[in-house]
């Protein structure tokens, strides 16, 4: 137990750069993205890979990759981890990359490991169609079989009956939001990623990571995803997409800010200091994808408690069925 008297610390902390839907990472493989970023942690850290103990790895959608159940284990080999070793994938939805990190703290606090490989990995791109009820000819005769989109269905919380998306547009009732308010947060998360970018604050946690544009390699270094150059006036004519007359459009959606109105709802109820708040933009500028949010927004805190020489950060998701997860760090 002597880790509960001296502590657990983060020495390394690394991602890729967030790709968009259908952007640049679309054809990556989950495996490929986090050994870049699991490397890089090592390296950083100064870490060799056969001092680990065990590798966790946070991911909702295995099923983008016809491997995807062995994503642990195929992370910490190709790391050069060795093979005796313990390797297992978690499923908290939103909240799998801060999951991942407890799991690790846990494994470290009960003596099962010194040092942890912790993360979380998503593309959401790759997300298949599936065809259910065919594996034994349930299809009659002259039906076609339907087509389910893996991204959106697999997003209905089916003993509620409502998707995240109207959960925020639920929330955004209840606590009296505004399209005005969600729209000037959501500008702001996006100018906040660009200020922070200009400034380079994002170079010290990211890896690039190599794909192939216009029969050339290139490094594939800046988050994809941000739109620097949005208005309130280009936010104020997108349609709403959830519900007529609501308050989640493309350009207040996507805590972790998946939804703007989600986000402010928790901010208003806890009463948060809005300069403090993702300082450096979330996710309606960067991205969310699923499992790999936790992980950037650790690391990033990590960051920027030094850059700031602050003393504490809290990093937090909401997580489908009514949970939600939070972490605290210390920076020393």
């Amino acid at each position: 137990m002597t880790s509960l008297t001296k502590g657990i610390f983060i020495v390394g902390a690394k991602r890729t750069p967030f790709g968009t839907f259908g952007g640049k990472l679309a054809k990556s493989h989950i495996t490929d993205l986090q050994v870049i970023a699991s490397k890089g942690a090592l390296a950083a850290a100064n870490v060799k890979p056969e001092l680990v103990d065990t590798v966790v790895i946070g991911n909702v959608i295995p099923s983008v990759a016809a491997d995807g159940g062995f994503l642990a284990r195929h992370v910490l080999l190709k790391s050069g981890i060795p093979l005796e070793k313990p390797a297992f994938s978690v499923n908290r939805l939103c909240g799998s990359g801060f999951q991942s990190l407890i799991n690790g703290l846990q494994d470290i606090t009960t003596g099962v490991a010194e040092i942890a490989l912790t993360g979380g990995v998503e593309n959401m791109s790759a997300s298949p169609y599936i065809v259910r009820n065919i594996r034994f000819g349930n299809i009659p005769l002259g039906v076609s079989p339907v087509l389910e989109d893996n991204v959106t269905v697999s997003g209905l919380d089916t003993m509620c009956g409502l998707t995240m998306a109207l959960t925020a547009e639920k929330l955004g009732e209840q606590f009296k939001l505004s399209r005005d308010e969600v729209e000037q947060f959501s500008f702001s998360s996006q100018q906040r990623w660009k200020a922070a970018q200009d400034a380079g604050k994002f170079k010290d946690e990211i890896v690039p990571v190599p794909i192939k544009e216009k029969k050339e390699m290139v490094n594939f270094e800046v988050d994809e995803h941000p739109r620097p150059w949005t208005t309130l006036d280009m936010l104020k004519k997108l349609p709403t997409i959830f519900k007529k007359d609501g308050l989640v459009t493309a350009g207040t959606a996507s805590i972790n800010e998946a939804f703007g109105a989600q986000t402010l709802a928790c901010a208003k109820d806890l009463k948060l200091d809005m300069n403090k708040l993702n300082v450096n933009g979330g996710a309606i500028a960067l991205g969310h994808p699923l499992a790999a949010s936790g992980s950037r927004i650790i690391g990033h805190l990590v960051y920027e408690l030094k850059r700031r020489n602050a003393k504490y950060g809290i990093g937090s998701a909401c997580i489908g069925g009514g949970q939600g997860i939070a972490v605290m760090i210390e920076n020393l």
